[in-house]
């Protein structure tokens, strides 16, 4: 090579377009003839020699035309791949053969065939046809010759059509894409998107009409608004959020199922590529359907407030009955101690003596304090008198030293009656109960702002964003409204807040009615009927009232962070209602509303740890089921002896198990035929082996929704003590009134019904966004509300029917003397 001359600047690089012009048509420096659409042009190339194809149509005024681009290589060479680049009149896409796609931990996957459809041309407002030129050019670094083909076409069905279905099959080297524009009529719509096979794991993208369209795995989520799929998949679209009335839907198939739930191939081998190239492809259906109409908006809102308005109503036709029934009761002097005005039958002290054919079990309480009748009211201050300025915290009879012995001796008796329960001043009584409505509203602002603000977070990623895997919807029941995508989830939960403020405001009404009966009647009157304490009750409205805000709030965005907050307020109404079923006979000795509450809060508590832990680490499952045993037989052992029961001893250390041995030969081998408490027992040992099943039900299958799971146990529990309470009451010759059986038997139904709702599963946090959607279901209920929403409508009235039931339960005993009401 001595003596060559060295070649011009340039030159190299001139020298390939010279051969691409000549192979092409053309003289050196010229344009290239034009090629023809729909012919496969095959070649080769290398680093010396390029190849340019010229493809020139004619696009008619309004139409928009889109052009396709396929090409194949043979070569597996990574290291000189093909370059090929479409230039087009106001852009330019280019890509590789071998096209790479990475996947999980950095694994390649290498396709030789690759097609894209090129930037379609925009409709000129020109009256005549306009001319359109495309160039391909084919080049390569490679050394040697590498073949390849080409194929350009123009597609005939690139504009999808509204309630028109459509088929194409896609690839991950061999998206699609298509234009969809609205009608004059249409305000939104919704994309509908099926294949009956789930993987290959696929991205359906929404995206403005920009150029270039993001149609590959790596840059599909750089654009509008986007997806994972399986078998199925949904986005609603509304005009508003496109200046130009159009849009393009992007079909993006992954080159990994892991992003949809599916298995991850172990490795990857070589010379499969072409065979990876048939494994992946997948057919799909588009459709596009127009959304509900405004008018549709107006609709479910009226229906959800005047259904629930009509509880109102109802409630108020009740209240006004039983004004009229009074009234006729006090104009013929007929008037239970409980309406206010009647005169009583005794006008003595009632004592706590046992009556007449009863039997406490050998213990002659006359005695028991000194010769003292307990229950004598004692100089108590007028009843109307309900200040708490001039109230103790505990009144005399608790902090005087001997009355411990006495509550020994009172509460292990055989036999127990109301008014051995409650012996302490109403007023002290009432005040501590109403801790718990004060307590809640506390914990309820405090609770639910920082929730407010995260789900608001939540909704402005999705927003921003476009990612629609964020939330767990029912997207083929999501209607948006302003920056809300699913109106429908969130409005649905009204019930619950309109019910809870029903409910207060019926139980504001009994306690004025009460207050002003304890005003008018005599001073011994008090102890008649149950005692009335409507704390836990305000409570109960309240967290009903929140379960609503929490539950909106969780469906701005449902996902796997934030489930606890829509089941919080759940485990709160569990057990405060089972508080008030057991205060209602044991008005003295139930749990304050300071612990009632940290229980809860270990409860909320042990439901994020489940959250996070629950899913793999058998550690936690072994903790959580001890404790659940621990927790239910502790529980067990303070409602067996009403909270007399202490393990105390010598000074020893060993005085504590010396104290367990013996009260457990003594309760239950000593006395092992017949326990001393046969009906508690009963209830207990129910409770127990229902607990201890969930514990090992949970040890042995570890459920993922582990929030669901504590929400069960609390529900069972509850259901348990109901029925147990309804029976006892039945057993002791009570009645059930109208008014507290309808409420039993609308709470049975409704609650039928709701749970029927809850378990059709429409969404699943426990699985990926991409199998999520496969549960999803259009709309059942004027067209707007899907089956959750019919859960979350009759979930609040069943929830509402029960808290009467707890309200009115035992109003057939206001005028029963409470030393002639059970304990049980």
């Amino acid at each position: 090579m001595a003596g060559s001359a060295a070649p011009a600047p340039g030159a190299l690089l001139c020298a390939p377009y010279v051969a691409a012009a000549a192979a092409a048509g053309g003289g050196p420096g010229d344009n290239p003839a034009p090629s023809a659409f729909g012919r496969v042009y095959r070649g080769a190339v290398n680093i010396s020699a390029e190849r340019v194809y010229a493809f020139a149509y004619r696009s008619e005024p309004g139409q928009v035309d889109a052009v396709r681009v396929y090409v194949n290589s043979s070569s597996e060479n990574l290291r000189y791949p093909v370059l090929f680049v479409v230039r087009q009149q106001k852009g330019v896409l280019s890509w590789q053969v071998p096209l790479i796609f990475r996947g999980l931990y950095q694994r390649t996957y290498n396709y030789q065939e690759v097609s894209r459809t090129l930037c379609p041309s925009e409709p000129t407002p020109e009256t005549r046809p306009s001319d359109q030129i495309i160039f391909v050019d084919i080049a390569s670094m490679a050394p040697f010759n590498i073949a390849y083909e080409l194929l350009v076409t123009r597609l005939e069905n690139f504009q999808l059509e509204t309630n028109k279905a459509f088929n194409f099959t896609a690839s991950p080297s061999q998206p699609q894409y298509f234009l969809y524009k609205f009608p004059q009529d249409v305000d939104s719509v919704i994309i509908n998107v099926v294949s009956d096979a789930a993987y290959p794991c696929s991205v359906v993208s929404v995206q403005d009409i920009v150029c270039p369209v993001y149609d590959l795995d790596h840059n599909v989520e750089f654009n509008g608004v986007y997806q994972s799929m399986t078998k199925q998949a949904a986005i609603t679209v509304q005009r508003k959020d496109f200046p130009g009335e159009q849009f393009f839907v992007v079909f993006v198939i992954k080159p990994e199922d892991y992003a949809c739930g599916g298995s991850v191939p172990s490795s990857i081998h070589g010379n499969v590529n072409r065979t990876w190239n048939l494994q992946r492809t997948k057919n799909l259906q588009v459709m596009i359907v127009p959304s509900i109409k405004k008018s549709v908006y107006v609709q479910a809102m009226f229906f959800s407030f005047l259904s629930f308005l009509s509880f109102y109503l109802g409630s108020v036709v009740v209240a006004f009955v039983h004004y009229i029934r009074v009234q006729r009761k006090a104009s013929a002097g007929r008037l239970s101690p409980e309406h206010g005005s009647g005169m009583m039958t005794s006008s003595h002290p009632i004592s706590a003596s046992t009556p007449e054919g009863s039997s406490y079990g050998a213990i002659d309480e006359s005695s028991s304090s000194g010769g003292r009748q307990l229950s004598s009211p004692e100089r108590r201050p007028p009843a109307g008198s309900d200040t708490d300025s001039s109230v103790e915290e505990e009144s005399d009879f608790d902090t005087m030293p001997e009355i411990e012995s006495d509550k020994n001796i009172i509460r292990t008796k055989v036999f127990l009656y109301l008014s051995d329960l409650s012996r302490k001043d109403r007023r002290i009584v009432s005040k501590k109960y109403k801790i718990y409505f004060w307590n809640i509203i506390t914990i309820a602002v405090f609770y639910a702002l920082p929730v407010i603000q995260l789900v608001i977070t939540y909704q402005t990623v999705v927003n921003v964003t476009g990612n629609q895997d964020i939330c767990y919807y029912n997207f083929l029941c999501a209607h948006p409204l302003g920056v809300l995508s699913a109106f429908n989830n969130i409005l649905s939960n009204v019930g619950h807040m309109m019910l809870g403020f029903l409910f207060l405001l019926i139980v504001l009404r009994r306690d004025i009615l009460h207050r002003r009966a304890m005003e008018m009647k005599d001073i011994y009157t008090l102890d008649y009927g149950i005692p009335k304490h409507f704390g836990l009750f305000y409570a109960m409205g309240i967290a009903l009232m929140m379960e609503g805000v929490l539950s909106a709030c969780y469906h701005v965005c449902p996902n796997y962070s934030n489930f606890q907050f829509d089941t919080s307020f759940m485990y709160m109404i569990a057990g405060l209602c089972m508080l008030k079923l057991y205060q209602t006979r044991h008005p003295d000795i139930n749990a304050s509303a300071y612990s009632a509450y940290a229980s809860f809060a270990v409860v909320i508590s042990l439901a994020v740890l489940g959250v996070v832990f629950g899913k793999n680490d058998m550690w936690f499952w072994v903790i959580f089921s001890l404790i659940h045993v621990l927790a239910s037989l502790a529980l067990s052992t303070q409602i067996y002896y009403m909270g007399r029961f202490k393990i105390d001893g010598p000074d020893s250390d060993l005085g504590i198990f010396r104290r367990a041995v013996m009260v457990l030969y003594t309760d239950c081998i000593q006395q092992c035929s017949r326990p001393m408490y046969m009906d508690r027992m009963v209830l207990l040992i129910v409770g127990n082996v229902v607990n201890w099943s969930f514990a090992i039900f949970g040890l042995v299958y570890r459920p993922r929704d582990f929030a669901s799971y504590i929400l069960g146990i609390f529900i069972c529990n509850l259901l348990l003590y109901l029925a147990f309470y309804i029976i006892m009451k039945l057993r002791s010759s009570e009645k059930l009134l109208p008014i507290p059986m309808f409420c039993i038997v609308a709470t049975a139904v409704v609650w039928a019904a709701a749970l029927y709702f809850f378990f059709q599963t429409l969404s699943s946090w426990e699985e990926t966004p991409a199998e999520s959607r496969e549960k999803n279901r259009p709309c059942i209920l004027l067209g707007f509300f899907d089956d959750h929403d019919v859960w979350h409508f009759l979930s609040a009235a069943a929830l509402f029917f029960s808290f009467l039931v707890l309200l009115t339960l035992d109003d057939d005993l206001d005028t029963v003397r409470r030393d002639k009401i059970p304990v049980f």
